[in-house]
């Protein structure tokens, strides 16, 4: 499989393993922890002193300020070991909520490493390591198992729909979860599909 065609199924299937229990629950995004791509980024830029590869994180028209920060940062942490742990910490705030507000998302405060979903964990890892397969395996199974439960669930309240009213209650219950469910799958599917066609579509025009 192609990288560019495995790309929409990763974002699939990471959203998708939110719907397993079939109940809605926020995005969280790994990029407000200390352990996330941003703050690694932050680290590793204040230890070189150069700023540019910070700037990927934010808007062009936030550059400055960023940049702005970085430069007062650099120059508090020489003062010593608490002021250069208190500047760094806010530069880690500053270019966290920066970086929020440019994908129009609020800023919560940065949280720990553990806040980061495993499966986001994963995708980072397979970036790192160049593979992928450890993740599709993963989340191919996760998703699986979530249909299978549902499935098993509906056929056998099915087989007593008839026998009375809550038995026939206990199934259309377990008929919609699954439905929606396998329904929710599909409709990430297309939408991911389609923002990839979208995306290769322009790629092509430029």
């Amino acid at each position: 499989m192609r990288t560019q065609a495995i790309v929409p199924f990763l974002a699939v299937a990471i959203t998708a393993i939110g719907l397993i229990g079939f109940r809605a629950s926020p995005a969280h995004a790994h990029c407000d922890t200390l352990d996330g791509p941003v703050v690694a980024t932050a680290r590793a830029a204040l230890e070189t002193g150069d700023v540019t590869p910070l700037l990927k994180w934010v808007r062009p028209d936030v550059e400055g300020e960023i940049t702005a920060a970085f430069q007062k940062t650099l120059a508090v942490r020489k003062q010593g070991p608490e002021a250069r742990e208190l500047a760094d910490m806010y530069f880690f705030e500053t270019l966290v909520r920066i970086h929020r507000a440019g994908e129009g998302a609020p800023y919560t405060g940065l949280k720990p490493g553990a806040a980061i979903d495993p499966a986001v964990a994963l995708a980072d890892k397979a970036l790192e390591g160049g593979s992928v397969d450890k993740l599709v395996d993963v989340l191919t199974n996760a998703m699986a198992e979530g249909i299978r439960e549902r499935f098993a669930l509906a056929l056998e309240k099915q087989t007593h729909a008839d026998e009375s009213v809550t038995a026939g209650r206990e199934f259309v219950e377990s008929y919609v979860v699954f439905t929606h469910y396998v329904e929710g799958l599909h409709g990430l599917i297309k939408g991911g599909a389609a923002h990839h066609e979208e995306t290769a579509a322009a790629d092509g025009h430029e």
